[in-house]
């Protein structure tokens, strides 16, 4: 049988895409542009939109395991509801859909409460599924590398509670031993949460000292000007987008992005080896 990979040309689905290659697994691609994928040998690219029903009925035929990513978009929540209500009126009865953590906490930040309504409508449909709940992406700091190696500040207001950040790598890795998991199951499996923490919960001040050390000068944290933040990002995102990055960066600061207890060793076991950690990933975008 076949396991689909929706967002499959970002950074999270692309990983997912190559674990489960790896792993032997037979693999579908649902992207918006053929002729823009890139995939290993054997992957079916299918051509497709959230949105777009017919499309979704194309790519989901003959599938029995769906991973469900919805980017930040407008309309993220209703792509959702309609994949799984095609991935239902399919039969498909394997799923693993991608989360965030704390998605019942920061109910104010609009992307994580359309995934929290998301993990309802799994629940109250009793759909079987693995739901994985990422925090902070570390890739996300390629982004800002630019302003930390010209202006010498750590410029992101993550605050002082502290974000336990992942590898995106890591987040494909373990999503896709759960495809395989649910995949390969004789019966479709009980419903379970995975919170995708990384090893280390940092602060501002933590994530400019790591900085500082990488490349040998002093990188400061100027602090939690959220307003200051969402002016910057209106320059290259929509004025909705960078609102809700706002308001997400004021509940790193009022509650982080923390573990819960046993997190990083349930990852570790599954993973068989450490998670990566931030100063790694610094490491590797910094030169």
């Amino acid at each position: 049988m076949t396991i689909l990979v929706t967002g499959a040309t970002g950074n999270v689905g692309r990983n997912v895409v190559d674990q489960l290659v790896s792993r032997g697994a037979d693999v579908r691609a649902l992207v918006r542009d053929p002729a823009k994928a890139s995939f290993p040998a054997g992957v079916e690219v299918v051509q497709g939109d959230l949105l777009d029903v017919d499309s979704l009925r194309a790519a989901m035929s003959g599938v029995s395991t769906l991973f469900l990513l919805n980017g930040v978009v407008a309309d993220e929540f209703t792509q959702a509801v309609i994949a799984l209500n095609v991935a239902r009126e399919m039969e498909i009865e394997r799923l693993v859909y991608l989360s965030v953590i704390h998605s019942d906490v920061y109910v104010n930040v609009p992307h994580f409460a359309g995934k929290f309504g998301v993990e309802r409508m799994i629940e109250a449909t009793g759909m079987p599924a693995t739901i994985l709940r990422p925090a902070y992406y570390m890739d996300n700091e390629i982004t800002i590398k630019d302003v930390v190696t010209s202006y010498g500040i750590y410029p992101m207001p993550i605050g002082d509670k502290g974000l336990a950040m992942i590898d995106a790598r890591d987040v494909g890795e373990v999503a896709a031993i759960e495809l395989v998991r649910r995949e390969d199951a004789a019966e479709p499996l009980p419903t379970t949460y995975i919170n995708l923490v990384g090893p280390d919960t940092l602060t501002g001040d933590d994530a400019a000292a790591i900085w500082s050390d990488v490349l040998g000068r002093p990188i400061a944290f100027p602090g939690n000007d959220t307003a200051g933040f969402e002016q910057n990002l209106r320059a290259f995102m929509p004025s909705w987008m960078a609102y809700d990055m706002r308001q997400m960066a004021e509940r790193f600061q009022s509650d982080g992005m923390i573990p819960a207890a046993g997190d990083v060793e349930r990852l570790t076991a599954l993973l068989g080896r450490p998670l990566r950690t931030y100063r790694e990933h610094v490491a590797q975008i910094a030169n």
